[in-house]
C-alpha cells in the first residue's frame, strides 16, 4: 500500500479500563493527531456513546449534514470493553450524523475491532474531512505507526464487497497471514449507492479458520464512511487480552465476571436457548404473539412462518460449532454462523460463501416482504453485508414500496416490474439494484421518508389530487420516525414498545427500549403507569451498556433466578448488580445503579438536545406511523378482529361496543391515538421535559450540560424565557 501520511507513536497504556487518549484523523489534510483527555471527561461521559455524543456535540453544528466536511464519524469503546473474563466485552459505538435522519445516530457493533482499537492505545478514533481518494487507515500498535495509505485495488468483486475487499486487505496488510491480533471495519459498494449503508467489523474466527463479521447496521454509518474516502480502518495488537484493561480491583472483575457466566450457563439453556439457536429463536415467539413484521407490518403472524423457525436454521444451515460468540470469552455464544452454501440467487449464484447470522432482524426484514424462505434469508443477509447495506432498512424500505403497489399508489410503469408480497425475483432484484444505485434501485436507496416524498409527486402528478393529501395517506403505512425505518416487531398490540419506538433518540430501533417482549408476551407492564416509569429507566440502562462497551443479551435475554424474588422482574437487577460490580473494580470507584442511571441520564440528555438543535426533537418528532398504533385498513382489523373486538369492549364496554365492523376500526384507531397522546403527556413528565419535549433548564443543569450552546438551543425554544418569568 502506498503511504500517504505516517507518524510513529508508542501505545497508551490501559489503566482502569482507560487510555484517556483518542486518535484524530482528518482526511483533507491527511493528519492523525493523538489527543489526551482530562481526567474528567471520562467521569462525565462514561466511554462509547459518551464520548461520541460529546465530540458531535462540539465538533458539530446545526448546519452539519452527512457529507458535511466537519461531520465526524466516531468509533469508540468504554472501560469495560476488552475483557475475556466479562460476558459480551467486545462492543463499540459507531456514530455520526446521519444521511437517513439527519441528526445524530449510532450503531452499536461487536468483534474484534473496539478491543484492538483499545489495546493499539484509543479509547476512541474520531474521522472528520473528505479525502480526493479512496484510503485506508491503519493503526499498528506492533511497529508503533499510524498510517493513510491508498486504498489498494484487488479485483472487481473484491472491490465491490465489503467483506472480500476486507478480508483481501487484511492479508495484503499481514503478508498473507490473518489471525486475532487484526481486525478492520469496511463498508462496500451499496453505502456509496445508498443512504442505509453499514460498517462491518471483520475479525478472525480461529476455530472456524475463516473471516467472520458483525454490522453498525443501523443510520447509515457505512455511507459517511464511504463519502469520506475512507475504505478500512486495520487495527493491530500482540498485546494480551485478559487483564489489558488493569482493573483496579483485578478480584472484583473476576468474580463479576464468573458469577454472570454461571447465570447464564445455567439459565439459558431453560429460557431462550441463545448459544443453541442464536436470535431466530425469535421468529417462533415473534410469529406466536402476533409480532413478526409481515407485508409491511399489515400483519404479525403466518402460516409460513414455521418454515423459518430456528430449528430450521439449525438443522440446514447453521455450522455446530461451540462456543460461538462475537468476542472471547462470552459464554452466551449467540452469533452463528453457516459455512460454505452454495448462492442461488443474484449475480453471484453458483459462488461458494460462509455466512454470519442470519440474526432475527433479519429474518424480519424479509418477512416483512411476505417471503419466508430460509435459503433466501441467508442469502439476502450476505448480500447486505458484502454490498455494505443495513437488511432492516434495505427490507423496510422494500416493504413500503410493495404496499405503495399494492394500495395503487405506484405502478409497473414506475418499478420497471412486478413488486409484489412474496415475490423473491423481485425482492431480489431491487436489492441489488439498489446496492448499485441502478433502475428502481436509486429510488429505494433513499430511504423510506425520502421514498414517501418522491411517491407522492409521482402520484399526484398522475391524479392531480394535492402532495400533501397523498402524504397524509402515505404516512399511514410509511414505517419511519425521524427518517429511520422501523426494526422488526409489530407494536399495534404493545402500548410501551410504541413508545419505545416513538421516544427512541435516533428512531425506531429496539437497541434503546425493547420493551415488547416484557409487555406484550410476558405482561410486565400491566399499568400505564408502569409503562410511562419503564419507558424512561429502560433507555437510561441501555444507553449505559453503549457507554461501557458491552452486550445487553447477557443481561436482558438470560434472566436471573432471583429476579423474579425483586419489586421489578424485568428490570433483573440481580446480574446489573454484577455489572455495576464489574464497572466498579475496573475504574476504581464505588457507584450504585442509581449513580450508573445518573451517568447515563446525562448523555441520554446530551443525544436529545442534538436532535433539538438539528430540528428532530419536539413532540412531532416522536411521531409514529397510525400502523405502529392500530390496524391502518380493515384488512389488518379482520385478520385480528377477536383481539381488537375484546380490546375495545374493555376500553368502552360491551353496552357502547359498535355493531358495524367499520365503526369499531374507527373507534379503535380513536382511541389507539388518545393513548398515545396521554403516554407522551405521562412520558415527558417523568423525563423532566417541557409537553413538547423540551428538557427544562432544572433538568440541563442538573446533570451539568448547560453550556452556552445548550442555553442558546433553550432560547430559541423560549424555555430560558420562561424561567426568567417565573424567577419574577
Amino acid at each position: 500500500m502506498k503511504i500517504i501520511k505516517s507518524l510513529d507513536y508508542n501505545p497508551f497504556p490501559i489503566k482502569g479500563g482507560y487510555s484517556d487518549q483518542i486518535l484524530r484523523v482528518d482526511l483533507d489534510s491527511y493528519t492523525v493527531t493523538p489527543v489526551s483527555l482530562p481526567l474528567h471527561f471520562k467521569e462525565k461521559y462514561i466511554g462509547g456513546r459518551g464520548y461520541t455524543l460529546k465530540l458531535i456535540w462540539d465538533g458539530t453544528s446545526e448546519h452539519t449534514r452527512y457529507d458535511s466536511p466537519e461531520n465526524l464519524l466516531v468509533m469508540a469503546s468504554g472501560a469495560l470493553g476488552n475483557e475475556p473474563r466479562f460476558p459480551g466485552s467486545g462492543k463499540f459505538i459507531v456514530g455520526t450524523i446521519s444521511p437517513l435522519t439527519d441528526t445524530f445516530v449510532d450503531s452499536n457493533i461487536g468483534g474484534h475491532f473496539g478491543p484492538l482499537l483499545k489495546l493499539c492505545g484509543f479509547d476512541a478514533l474520531a474521522v472528520s474531512g473528505i479525502s480526493n481518494k479512496s484510503v485506508v487507515l491503519i493503526v499498528d500498535a506492533d511497529r508503533g505507526v499510524i498510517e493513510i495509505a491508498a486504498a489498494p485495488s484487488f479485483n472487481d468483486i473484491a472491490d465491490q464487497g465489503a467483506l472480500s475487499y476486507g478480508e483481501a486487505l487484511l492479508r495484503e496488510f499481514n503478508d498473507g497471514e490473518l489471525n486475532e491480533n487484526i481486525a478492520a471495519v469496511t463498508t462496500g459498494i451499496g453505502a456509496s449507492n445508498a443512504r442505509f449503508g453499514i460498517i462491518n467489523s471483520l475479525f478472525y474466527d480461529k476455530r472456524r479458520r475463516r473471516m467472520r463479521s458483525k454490522q453498525a447496521g443501523r443510520g447509515g454509518t457505512g455511507t459517511v464512511m464511504s463519502f469520506k474516502g475512507l475504505k478500512a480502518v486495520i487495527v493491530r495488537s500482540s498485546r494480551t487480552k485478559v487483564g489489558s484493561n488493569n482493573p483496579v480491583d483485578d478480584k472484583g472483575v473476576k468474580q463479576a465476571g464468573a458469577n454472570l457466566k454461571k447465570v447464564i450457563s445455567l439459565v439459558d439453556p431453560q429460557q431462550f436457548r441463545l448459544s443453541d439457536w442464536g436470535t431466530p429463536i425469535l421468529v417462533e415467539y415473534m410469529d406466536k404473539f402476533h409480532i413478526l413484521p409481515v407485508n409491511n407490518y399489515q400483519y404479525g403472524q403466518h402460516p409460513d412462518a414455521k418454515n423459518i423457525f430456528a430449528d430450521v436454521f439449525l438443522d440446514r444451515y447453521f455450522t455446530k460449532k461451540k462456543p460461538d460468540g462475537c468476542y472471547k470469552g462470552c459464554n452466551l455464544a449467540c452469533a452463528k454462523a453457516v459455512d460454505n452454501i452454495t448462492l442461488k440467487y443474484g449475480p453471484q449464484a453458483g459462488k461458494l460463501v460462509s455466512v454470519d447470522g442470519p440474526e432475527y432482524e433479519t429474518a424480519g426484514a424479509v418477512t416483512c416482504m411476505g417471503i419466508f424462505d430460509p435459503q433466501f434469508i441467508v442469502e439476502y443477509n450476505w448480500y447486505c453485508d458484502e454490498y455494505g447495506l443495513d437488511t432492516i432498512s434495505m427490507g423496510v424500505t422494500s416493504s413500503f414500496l410493495m404496499e405503495c403497489v399494492q394500495r395503487g399508489y405506484l405502478k409497473k410503469e414506475d418499478t420497471g416490474y412486478e413488486l409484489g408480497w412474496g415475490s423473491i425475483e423481485s425482492a431480489d432484484r431491487l436489492l441489488h439494484e439498489t446496492a448499485h444505485g441502478k433502475g428502481f434501485g436509486k429510488i429505494c436507496g433513499q430511504g423510506v421518508h425520502r421514498v414517501k416524498a418522491w411517491v407522492a409527486e409521482q402520484y399526484a402528478s398522475k391524479t392531480g389530487l394535492p402532495i400533501d393529501q397523498i402524504l397524509t395517506e402515505l404516512d399511514k403505512f410509511a414505517m419511519e420516525t425521524k427518517g429511520l425505518e422501523f426494526s422488526m416487531y409489530i407494536t399495534k398490540e404493545s402500548l410501551a414498545q410504541q413508545g419505545g419506538y416513538g421516544f427512541a433518540l435516533k428512531g425506531p430501533q429496539h437497541d434503546e427500549a425493547w420493551l415488547i417482549f416484557i409487555d406484550q408476551v410476558h405482561k410486565e407492564l400491566p399499568t400505564f403507569e408502569i409503562k410511562a416509569k419503564a419507558l424512561k429507566w429502560f433507555p437510561l440502562i441501555r444507553t449505559w451498556f453503549n457507554a461501557v462497551g458491552l452486550c445487553k443479551l447477557p443481561w436482558i435475554d438470560v434472566r436471573h433466578p432471583e429476579a423474579a424474588n425483586t419489586d421489578n422482574p424485568a428490570q433483573n437487577q440481580p446480574t446489573l448488580a454484577y455489572y455495576v460490580q464489574y464497572f466498579n473494580a475496573t475504574v476504581g470507584c464505588n457507584k450504585t445503579l442509581h449513580d450508573i442511571l445518573d451517568d447515563s441520564e446525562r448523555l441520554h440528555l446530551l443525544q436529545k438536545m442534538i436532535n433539538l438543535r438539528h430540528g428532530k426533537g419536539t413532540r412531532e418528532s416522536d411521531r409514529i406511523p397510525l400502523r405502529a398504533m392500530a390496524p391502518v385498513f380493515m384488512n389488518e382489523y379482520e385478520a385480528r378482529s377477536d383481539y381488537y373486538d375484546s380490546w375495545l369492549k374493555d376500553q368502552v364496554g360491551e353496552e357502547k361496543l359498535p355493531d358495524d365492523p367499520q365503526a369499531k376500526h374507527r373507534l379503535i384507531i380513536d382511541l389507539r391515538k388518545k393513548a398515545y397522546e396521554k403516554l407522551c403527556d405521562a412520558v415527558y413528565e417523568e423525563k423532566g421535559y417541557t409537553q413538547d419535549a423540551i428538557p427544562l433548564p432544572e433538568t440541563l443543569e442538573k446533570f451539568d450540560l448547560m453550556d452556552e450552546q445548550a442555553r442558546t438551543l433553550l432560547v430559541s425554544y423560549g424555555l430560558m424565557e420562561r424561567e426568567r418569568l417565573l424567577s419574577n
